[in-house]
């Protein structure tokens, strides 16, 4: 489903909203509320909105745990990190345990790191799927999500949840969950913005499938929602 808004900032309070929603029925129905995270610039606003009155009042805190989709294999205090960024706009400012965050290792071995992750969400989702309550991803110029690029080996990833991958281009190495984990959840949402996602979105939803080169095209939940939140300027070509 695609929904039009007028600019960022209206994005940006719908996915907030939708967050609570979603927490909301998911401690309703299964006593707890899994999420997550998206990094790069799109949603910190999103974030910031959360830490506020109203929608601040309204999430069960106590009973939310918070992951992350991707990370930059950077220390957490590096501005580049997603933890960092969440951290500062967000999670510092509400009331969540240590043992409810559960940020992606970026120090390190990244090969190890995305095992150890791994590892981490099979124990957590013990019944055998990455059934994450709510993804939040956004989509770059090149159509990549998550940290899942045009051309990688990951992308034809089937079975693990979590991978490292090298960006040549960026020079970096990133964690990330694949498609087949992000695909499990129950609701994923793009946030997207900007007239330079404008092409990149028509093609990702309108052309022909070709996730080698249009990876955010690999997002098609087994057994849930897809939404794209996306304003205007980013809509422009639909």
């Amino acid at each position: 489903m695609i929904q039009r808004y007028e600019n960022l900032e209206a994005v940006s309070q719908a996915a907030a909203e939708l967050f609570a929603a979603r927490a909301n029925v998911a401690v309703r129905d299964r006593g707890r509320f899994s999420v997550a995270l998206a990094g790069g610039n799109t949603p910190r606003r999103a974030y910031e909105l959360l830490a506020q009155k109203p929608l601040c009042d309204s999430v069960p805190w106590s009973q939310v745990h918070v992951f992350w989709g991707d990370e930059r294999c950077v220390p957490p205090v590096d501005p580049r990190s997603n933890y960092r960024m969440a951290r500062e706009a967000f999670l510092d400012r509400i009331p969540l345990l240590d043992s409810q965050i559960h940020p992606m290792r970026g120090v390190g071995d990244p090969d190890e790191a995305a095992l150890e992750y791994e590892r981490e969400l099979r124990q957590f989702f013990a019944d055998g799927q990455p059934r994450f309550d709510l993804v939040l991803l956004g989509m770059g110029d090149n159509a990549h999500t998550a940290s899942l690029f045009p051309g990688l080996p990951v992308l034809e990833e089937r079975t693990r949840w979590v991978s490292a991958v090298y960006i040549v281009e960026l020079q970096m190495h990133r964690l990330t969950l694949t498609a087949p984990a992000i695909n499990q959840a129950a609701t994923v949402a793009f946030l997207v913005a900007g007239a330079d996602k404008a092409q990149p979105l028509k093609e990702v939803l309108q052309g022909p499938r070709d996730p080698q080169r249009l990876p955010a095209q690999l997002v098609q939940p087994v057994d849930g929602e897809l939404l794209w939140l996306v304003d205007k300027t980013a809509a422009a070509r639909l």
